[in-house]
């Protein structure tokens, strides 16, 4: 064997043993992703006790200024406001506030250690949240089975196996307005986005950054002013960077670009293009199932490439340099509804967690949901939930049918005071009539497009009028509408116009239909109990499949458009991608045994949208 392959093979044991060394550290199997704004804005708080890890967003920084009131106020902490006179202040507010979760996250942990050793029937219920093959349920199930119910012994054992879960934080890169004084535009590093993660960066919490909504080729090299994004003199990262992305070339994209500033990747997180909550972007017809076995074929390459890139860069900042691959993770999200699924994607796809967002709405020991909504949530159909045009950002948005903010912009549309008074503008992007931006959201904006539209009445058809009118004035409000249900859960004060509540769960969430307790929806993701009463759920690479067969057909009826060559190519590509994902399904489930029990009605289900597929005429 040369010495280039013995280092290579010796490269390679060290990650692996990296890897072993992890998994041991994070007893979970799943993660609960960011929601909304505020949706899961004091998640860790709730649940990073139970060494689960989860996501909150800090693009919100008045919202973070009045969480971090409140919890200051409800554990006793000392609390100055942060406000807008500071030059600073939003990431500070987000600094501060992401200290205090740290500071509140180790305190309940620490107590939650000393409840398990003390208390048999709290130690015996968080026995029963684990999964049956990890490592610390066999392990604690041992010492009580030999008798070892001493309070020091179980203590000792819990500080040695137990972790508490990560507070990662979500950046939505795209959401980076520029910000002005008087007129006159800020440095870049005021931006929102890049002051939100200058926040994170300054904080003491040693955890992740999640990057979604694509790549800002700015906003990463900002990363570069931060050394805890670099490998410390142990080769160890204080802050990672996670990627969210949709398909493979993306992710080896963005990692090299990354590691070409000396920065790693810490984990790819694959989410399903619309099979998720939040804003949908639809890949080009490339579903899940082949974009994971992409990712598990290539993932070396991933690992390989950055590794290679990331030594020469380090080697011209003279930074410590790791003489092997720092640990990559990739976990994938969107649809998972059973405790099968979940199982799946782990053992199949060697993914190192599975994302459970939507569910988790349900339960009110993880995220902060009004009761209305909750309600609303639980009650909802298949029907009722949907792709909204009502984001400002212009992509396509998980809605629900019945959300509160639906009927207070109706309102004031039919009294002609259509749009928000837009008091964040964290999404006044559009820059079509001033260089500090608009909201397509709000009044000033759509008061100007309608005035324009009312100029044009004349030319146009009453039907015409009309969809232009409503395209105009669909767009909501997010910035208010999703944290209202912070506010309205915590009992803070909510000032200005009525917006209601804007909620944007995956179409996964219509098989749950109550309300549901922590412990319940772990046990449910472990198998060791059901939570799901509906009876005909459909396979969640199948529900995705409808989706993206449904999508197709709308994008086909609803285009208005001059059709061009290119247009038409780009439609083949995705019909031809989805079926290519079809064939995929039914050669992994001819060759496997999984999902045996629903194996039949799958492929039936399969041969149905491939059908479907083939009768949609592109031309």
């Amino acid at each position: 064997m040369s010495y280039f392959n013995a280092f290579k093979l010796n490269i390679f044991a060290v990650y692996t043993l990296q890897i072993i060394m992890t998994t041991l550290q994070n007893e979970h199997t799943f993660h609960i992703p960011v929601m909304g704004l505020g949706y899961t804005i004091d998640s860790p708080i709730k649940v990073a006790q139970y060494g689960i890890t989860s996501v909150l967003s800090i693009t919100d920084d008045e919202l973070i200024e009045k969480m971090r009131a409140f919890y200051s106020q409800k554990f006793s902490f000392p609390y100055q406001e942060i406000t807008s006179k500071n030059p600073d202040y939003r990431a500070e507010r987000i600094k501060h506030y992401l200290n205090l979760v740290d500071k509140i996250v180790k305190h309940k942990f620490e107590n939650f250690k000393n409840e398990l050793s003390e208390n048999k029937i709290a130690l015996e219920n968080f026995i029963g949240m684990l999964s049956n093959k990890s490592d610390l349920k066999n392990g604690l199930k041992k010492l009580i089975d030999e008798g070892n119910t001493m309070k020091d012994t179980i203590k000792e054992y819990l500080s040695e196996n137990l972790f508490a879960g990560e507070i990662d934080v979500n950046i939505m890169t795209k959401v980076d307005k520029d910000n002005f004084i008087k007129n006159k535009p800020l440095p870049i590093e005021y931006n929102d986005a890049h002051a939100a993660l200058r926040g994170f960066a300054t904080s003491d919490l040693s955890s992740a950054v999640v990057l979604s909504a694509g790549m800002n080729p700015r906003l990463y090299s900002y990363f570069e002013s931060f050394s805890a994004f670099f490998p410390d003199m142990n080769l160890k990262l204080k802050k990672k960077i996670i990627l969210k992305v949709s398909d493979f070339r993306s992710a080896l994209i963005q990692g090299n670009f990354l590691a070409k500033k000396g920065l790693w990747v810490s984990e790819y997180r694959i989410e399903s293009g619309l099979n998720c909550g939040g804003h949908a972007f639809a890949t080009d017809g490339l579903l899940l199932g082949p974009i994971l076995e992409e990712f598990k074929l290539k993932k070396n390459q991933l690992i390989q490439s950055a590794h290679e890139l990331l030594i020469k860069a380090l080697e011209v900042k003279n930074k410590p340099i790791p003489t092997e691959p720092l640990v990559l993770k990739i976990t994938a999200q969107g649809g998972v509804g059973t405790s099968e699924e979940h199982a799946f994607l782990l053992k199949y796809y060697e993914v190192d967690s599975v994302g459970w967002g939507s569910p988790f709405l349900l339960v009110p020991e993880a995220t902060l949901v009004d009761d209305e909504t909750r309600s609303l949530l639980a009650n909802a159909k298949e029907d009722d939930f949907y792709l909204s045009a009502i984001s400002p950002l212009g992509i396509p948005f998980n809605s629900v049918k019945g959300a509160s903010n639906e009927k207070w912009k109706q309102k004031r549309i039919h009294e002609n005071k259509a749009g928000s008074s837009c008091p964040k503008r964290l999404l006044a992007l559009s820059k079509e009539y001033n260089n500090e931006g608009l909201c397509t959201a709000s009044k000033k904006y759509q008061d100007i497009k309608l005035n324009e539209l009312e100029s044009l009445k004349t030319g146009l058809s009453q039907i015409e009028f009309k969809k232009q009118k409503n395209k105009i004035t669909e767009k909501s409000c997010l910035c208010v509408g999703l944290a209202n249900a912070a506010y309205l859960e915590n009992n803070i004060e909510i000032k200005g116009q009525q917006q209601g509540i804007v909620i944007c769960p995956g179409p996964n969430l219509a098989y749950f239909d109550k309300v549901v307790s922590l412990v319940d929806m772990v046990k449910h993701i472990y198998g060791n109990n059901n939570v799901i009463s509906y009876k005909n759920r459909p396979n969640m690479f199948v529900k995705e499949l409808k989706m993206y067969v449904d999508y197709l057909k709308n994008e086909l009826s609803n285009f208005s458009d001059e059709i061009t060559s290119g247009q038409i190519k780009k439609w083949q590509t995705f019909k031809n991608n989805v079926m290519a994902g079809i064939e995929y399904y039914e050669t992994l489930l001819s060759n496997s045994n999984c999902f045996s029990d629903t194996q039949t009605a799958i492929l039936e289900q399969l041969n149905f949208y491939k059908f479907e597929l083939s009768t949609i005429e592109i031309n």
